[in-house]
C-alpha cells in the first residue's frame, strides 16, 4: 500500500474514532466509510470475500448474541433468588 493511502486509513479511522467518542456519529459513519472504501481500493479481492461470507458472519453473531442474552437472564434470576433467600434468613432470624 502506498504511503498516502496508509495516510488517508490512519487519518479517516482516527477522525472516525474521535467523532464517535464526542457523539458525532454521523461524521464517524463518514469517516468510518472513507477509510473502508479507501480499504477496499487497495485490497477488492479480501473485501469481495467478506461480502461473501457475511451472512454466515451475521448468523454467527446473532447466535452468540442469543448466548449472552440466556446467560444475563440466569445470571439475573440467580441473584434475584440469593437476594430473596439472603432476605428470607434475615427475617427468620
Amino acid at each position: 500500500m502506498e504511503n498516502w493511502k496508509r495516510a488517508v486509513v490512519a487519518g479517516a479511522a482516527g477522525a472516525s474514532v474521535m467523532f464517535f467518542l464526542n457523539r458525532r456519529s454521523t461524521a464517524g459513519i463518514i469517516f468510518a466509510g472513507v477509510s473502508l472504501a479507501t480499504l477496499a481500493s487497495e485490497y477488492p479481492d479480501k473485501f469481495a470475500e467478506i461480502r461473501e461470507r457475511m451472512p454466515d458472519y451475521v448468523e454467527r453473531g446473532t447466535n452468540f448474541l442469543d448466548v449472552v442474552s440466556r446467560v444475563g437472564e440466569r445470571l439475573a434470576e440467580a441473584t434475584e433468588r440469593r437476594s430473596m433467600d439472603w432476605l428470607e434468613a434475615l427475617l427468620r432470624s
